[in-house]
C-alpha cells in the first residue's frame, strides 16, 4: 500500500511549509513546491526564492526580496 507521507501547508501565496517522513521524497517536494512559487514570482519579477531547511524532513520554501529575482537560495536554519 502507498501512503502519501509529505504534507505541505501553503500559509500563503507566497509561503508554502513542508514536512517529509522520508528523505527520498525531499527532492520532488522542494521541485513543486518551487515550481509553484516561480509563478508566483513571476508577476511581480520583485524577489527570488528562499529555500530553508529547519530540521531533518521540515522546510519552508518563500519568495524572499533579498533574493534577486529569478534565483533560487538555499539556507539552513540555526
Amino acid at each position: 500500500m502507498n501512503t502519501h507521507t509529505m504534507q505541505t501547508e501553503a500559509s500563503d501565496a507566497t509561503s508554502i511549509k513542508l514536512s517529509f517522513a522520508s528523505a527520498h521524497e525531499v527532492h520532488h517536494g522542494l521541485e513543486t513546491a518551487v515550481n509553484t512559487l516561480i509563478a508566483s514570482a513571476v508577476h511581480d519579477r520583485r524577489c527570488g526564492i528562499r529555500v530553508t531547511r529547519h530540521e531533518a524532513g521540515a522546510y519552508t520554501v518563500a519568495l524572499d526580496e533579498t533574493v534577486p529575482f529569478g534565483e533560487t537560495h538555499e539556507d539552513m536554519a540555526a
